[in-house]
């Protein structure tokens, strides 16, 4: 529950005779921070249950620090105060003891709580007056401090089925300090249990015990096995008669693939031939996965499509479900504009569904590359080139003009001395 020495810390602490209650509630909440103050109070309300385990001194102490821990809420906010009130209503208990709690919780209502914690333990007993205090009913002090809490704890069915582990000396009188020096044992058939030793069972009850009790096991029987069926235990000899399966295609013509692999390098440093176009062409169309062996990457795309643009859609065609098709697209999008860029970016446009934002790079790079142009001449004709373009996505429909329609509108107004921005411009109008 605690630790060695915060049990030995607590234990001295409830073991002072001369020490006043409020210099023990001091000493409390310097050698204990508030976080610990749940689960040591707890120790102490575990200790309590049973009259035989703490001397008087030690139990006021006790109750002193269990009431005191939480004296900055109300009494029925304390988590603790249901013992509070059955120890204080117990009438086999002391009555200094039920006394002192109720002048703790406060019922008697004469002012005297401040001069109470002014005095030790050891004091307190010895001037008691019984006649000077009335001790109020169970219910009273339920009523006026457990009206948020159920009066009877809940208790399970195995702890009152449970044996109690703490069992009174029977040489030993009730009430009776055994580490007194008055108490004298019959002709010394029993050690006298020092203080120390008393203070190290204590500890060793709090570190190692639990003072609930001893419960009945909560004991389960086995379930029943299932019958065993014929073939369930298979899989601790598998059967491993498994037949051979032959790879026909391993020795398979692969001059196909080496054919479309000599010609795609071929076209890559310049224009094919219209047989070895149809060639590379119809082989692609009767095997699509000779796209991933012909020995085209992205950075190879610009070559292909300004030499041969027809087989650049093709081959972007077959890869469109691949991977690596945004690298392509990428390469596209940032290559130098020119009438083959634009030509397969067209045909890809009808032919397949682009992503609108590469199609919407395209169109802003193909803007700016017209604008950085110094070359009049040819800037006109890429303005040419674009406005045409444009105009083949928006009668089309591949693009929303909507989301462009500033960017286009600017730059057919920065080239309307061309005929063909002029005319884009009026398309925009018609659509704005």
């Amino acid at each position: 529950m605690i630790s060695v020495e915060e049990s030995k810390t607590l234990i001295s602490l409830i073991s002072s005779d001369q020490t006043s209650f409020s210099e023990v509630m001091a000493d409390f909440n310097s050698k204990f921070p508030s976080y610990l103050h749940l689960r040591l109070c707890t120790a102490l309300a575990t200790l309590l249950e049973d009259n035989l385990i703490l001397l008087p001194n030690q139990r006021l102490c006790a109750f002193c620090i269990i009431y005191q821990a939480y004296s900055s809420q109300q009494v029925s906010d304390n988590p603790f105060v249901s013992l509070l009130i059955n120890a204080a209503s117990k009438e086999e208990g002391s009555d200094y003891e039920r006394a002192l709690i109720i002048q703790f919780l406060g019922s008697t209502g004469n002012g005297s709580n401040k001069e109470v914690f002014k005095q030790s333990a050891s004091d307190y007993i010895k001037g008691f007056d019984p006649s000077s205090i009335t001790f109020p009913s169970r219910e009273h002090l339920q009523e006026q401090f457990c009206s948020k809490a159920h009066p009877e704890p809940y208790n399970c069915l195995f702890k009152n089925a449970s044996v109690i582990n703490v069992i009174p000396d029977p040489d030993v009188p009730p009430q009776c300090d055994t580490s007194s020096e008055e108490f004298d044992y019959q002709a010394g058939a029993m050690p006298k249990i020092g203080s120390g030793n008393r203070d190290e069972t204590l500890t060793g009850l709090l570190e190692n015990l639990s003072l609930e009790g001893l419960e009945p096991k909560w004991i389960r029987p086995l379930p029943p096995r299932f019958p065993l069926q014929d073939g369930e235990l298979v899989w601790l000899n598998p059967d491993n008669n498994h037949e051979l399966l032959w790879d026909y295609g391993m020795c398979a013509d692969t001059s196909r693939g080496a054919a479309v692999r000599d010609l795609i390098s071929k076209a890559l440093k310049g224009p094919l031939a219209p047989a070895q176009q149809e060639q590379v062409l119809v082989e692609l169309a009767n095997d699509p996965k000779l796209v991933y062996h012909c020995g085209l990457t992205p950075r190879k795309l610009p070559e292909l499509v300004e030499n041969n643009p027809l087989i650049a859609v093709e081959v972007l065609i077959k890869l469109m479900n691949s991977p690596e098709i945004s690298d392509y697209f990428t390469v596209l999008v940032n290559m130098d504009m020119s009438l083959h860029s634009m030509e397969v970016v067209n045909r890809l446009t009808t032919a397949v569904n682009l992503p609108t934002k590469f199609v919407h790079m395209y169109i802003t790079n193909c803007i700016s590359s017209c604008e950085n142009i110094k070359d009049k001449y040819m800037q006109n004709r890429l303005v040419r080139l674009v406005c045409v373009f444009l105009q083949s996505l928006i009668r089309n429909k591949i693009i929303n003009v909507q989301d462009l329609f500033i960017e286009v509108q600017a730059f057919c107004i920065e080239f309307s001395r061309i005929r063909e921005a002029a005319g884009l411009f009026r398309l925009l109008k018609t659509l704005e």
